[in-house]
């Protein structure tokens, strides 16, 4: 069996006494972009920035580390991440069998996300393989909560996919969409724990927002109350000697921002509400009336950063881009904002999806990304933006002179 915890030690070592700290490595991606740009004057900046040293910076958040090619939440997506200029990464934060803390995005993607179906604790999962058959589509459910932090380590990651169309599990675990890759996964995308993500990320001088993510599983899980596990991430932070200000602890559930505000409350001033719009029924960035929470009354409770879905916050004025009504009041409420996520939609040629939903009629190309990042950050006042390839939005940071 692979030690994990071993492999990810060396890479903290490796990244460590390489003097690659503050080396930020952009790449071909940032430049490819801005050449897909319209003539005017964004294009006229940013090109000018194109030979320009860039540096970290805490607008550039990576989200999950570096997925548009990398395994998410993998010390080798983290370490590409922080190289590509992120100044914050990402630890979406979940729970064991024995109640450890791990980095997933959900307590119920080691189907997707690992190799954990062709390996012997197949059979711990909620659910084992089922093959396609006729108008049935393949599909498994694995949870961290299926196995132990042991058996955890044991397992290597892959890109987050599966073929629907499998009727084994090798055709399942290949399904990577065309616009991301395999490349950087080698059989050996090593996985961490929450306490792992944050020494290696000390290592990266980057700083930290984990999320909780919400469990798969009815609560409390064996004695492990809601509560327990929002105190769990921020003691993991404390005993590792983090100072509070550096780090930025997510949740979509208003409870554990509230819980922190009230029981930790160094940690709660930075605690990010995350929406996604989908909370109330026919939920509209134009429309206060569909909103589970007004942004005013959000302030009145003690959240600071408010972080909305890309699409919430704009919307179109005769074919332009306009901030929504929800952006505009988040603001007025003097809420700081932080939007996600960039780059995660794949080529923007048929309308960008879910990210880009309120400006689809606008979304032509991939330099939307850019024109979007622009309006966000100049017209709307975003404070970060999360992304799935840091070095897009570390270079418009640098180029822009974003702390």
């Amino acid at each position: 069996m692979v030690n994990r915890t071993f492999i990810a030690a060396a890479a903290v070592y490796l990244f460590a006494n390489a003097g690659l700290a503050e080396n930020i490595e952009l790449g071909p991606r940032p430049g490819y972009l801005v050449d897909l740009l319209d003539e005017g004057s964004l294009k006229d900046k940013l090109s000018a920035c194109l030979e320009e040293e860039a540096h970290r910076t805490l607008f550039s958040i990576g989200h999950r580390g570096a997925p548009l090619m990398f395994p998410e939440h993998t010390a080798e997506g983290y370490i590409a991440a922080a190289r590509m200029g992120a100044g914050v990464v990402e630890c979406d934060v979940t729970f064991t069998k024995d109640k450890e803390l791990v980095c997933r995005h959900s307590q119920s993607d080691l189907h997707t996300t690992t190799d954990i179906l062709a390996t012997d604790l197949a059979s711990n999962c909620t659910q084992g393989f089922m093959p396609a058959n006729g108008d049935s589509k393949a599909d498994a459910e694995c949870r961290t909560s299926d196995i132990t932090l042991e058996q955890f380590r044991s397992l290597s990651a892959k890109m987050d996919a599966a073929n629907p169309s499998a009727t084994t599990v090798e055709d399942y675990m290949n399904g990577t969409a065309n616009w991301r890759t395999d490349l950087y996964v080698g059989g050996s995308g090593t996985l961490m724990t929450h306490t792992e993500s944050i020494e290696l990320f000390k290592s990266l001088g980057v700083k930290f927002t984990p999320e909780l993510k919400s469990p798969k599983v009815d609560m409390p899980f064996d004695g492990f109350t809601q509560a327990d596990y929002a105190q769990k991430l921020i003691d993991e932070y404390k005993a590792a000697g983090v100072p509070a200000s550096d780090v930025w602890p997510q949740s979509f559930k208003l409870e554990d921002i509230l819980y922190w505000i009230e029981n930790e409350p160094e940690f709660g001033k930075q605690a990010v509400y995350l929406v996604e719009g989908n909370n109330t029924e026919n939920w509209d960035p134009m429309e206060p009336k569909t909103w589970a929470h007004q942004p005013s009354e959000l302030k009145s409770l003690g959240v600071n950063y408010l972080a909305p879905a890309i699409w919430m916050l704009l919307t179109l004025e005769d074919g332009n881009l306009a901030p929504s009504t929800y952006a505009i009041k988040a603001k007025e409420a003097g809420l700081k904002l932080i939007a996600w996520s960039l780059e995660r939609s794949g080529p923007l040629n048929s309308g960008g999806g879910w990210y880009f939903s309120s400006i689809a009629d606008a979304t032509r190309n991939d330099s939307m990304y850019l024109e979007v990042l622009d309006f966000l950050t100049v017209e709307v006042g975003i404070d970060a933006m999360f992304s799935d390839w840091p070095a897009t939005t570390s270079f418009y940071a640098s180029c822009m002179k974003l702390k």
